[in-house]
């Protein structure tokens, strides 16, 4: 018996398009983990200054951005899929060093951060490879199961109906927020919850239990 005339079609099924992130923030997370048809942007024109290549963390100054900085080949007319990483800056050291000085009193920092610095160490030459890698991860050191897929060609909104589109649904240049509950912060003595920031944070705060927080995230709400 041909157990492939069984398979089904996940194509027919209705599908997710995302963005690439970097270290993506919470909310971004929540629609990857709760959806197992999620599909990558990657012939989008890059745009600029959003999570594609910048996450924001809570350090004792306040929240923070750490920027990949990236090369356009084509200039302002570069594909995501081409943008390339920057090393003329030691930016991976400096994003390191960020994270361990933000994080070192939180709970789960010690038992993550061998995995974690391996991305740091390593030269990727393409963004997607990058925030790929750091999927992969993640889903190895939380034992989640999350599975992104490369879209084949540019999706233009509403182009097809079984696309829920989040492409442009978290913008860091925006003040808006998604309503998500708060949880205990490092710093959170010195500052009100700071909401949306890198899934490291909830990571290295909340450890095993993020995946519970996450999966209560309401992707319904208007503000999605």
């Amino acid at each position: 018996m041909n157990r492939a005339f069984f398979m089904p079609n996940f194509d027919v099924f209705r599908f997710m398009l995302v963005s690439t992130a970097y270290f993506p923030p919470i909310a971004h997370y929540a629609l990857l983990l709760q959806n197992q048809n999620c599909r990558v942007e990657q012939f989008e024109t890059f745009p600029k200054q959003t999570y594609r290549n910048r996450c924001t963390i809570l350090t004792a100054h306040g929240v923070q951005s750490l920027s990949v900085p990236v090369v356009k080949p084509h200039g302002n007319k570069t594909l995501t899929r081409d943008i390339q990483i920057s090393y003329e800056t030691p930016w991976q050291q400096l994003h390191w060093r960020a994270l361990k000085t933000a994080y070192n009193s939180s709970p789960f920092l010690l038992y993550y951060q061998d995995e974690l610095v391996e991305l740091f160490r390593r030269k990727y030459s393409f963004l997607l490879d990058l925030n790929d890698s750091i999927v992969e991860v993640i889903n190895k050191l939380m034992e989640w199961e999350i599975a992104t897929k490369r879209t084949d060609n540019f999706i233009f909104p509403d182009q097809d109906s079984r696309q829920e589109d989040h492409r442009f649904s978290f913008n860091p240049k925006e003040s808006k927020t998604v309503g998500l509950s708060p949880y205990i912060q490092v710093f959170s003595d010195q500052f009100p919850f700071a909401e949306n920031l890198s899934i490291l944070d909830l990571i290295f705060n909340l450890g095993p239990e993020a995946e519970a927080y996450l999966m209560k995230i309401d992707k319904k709400k208007p503000e999605f």
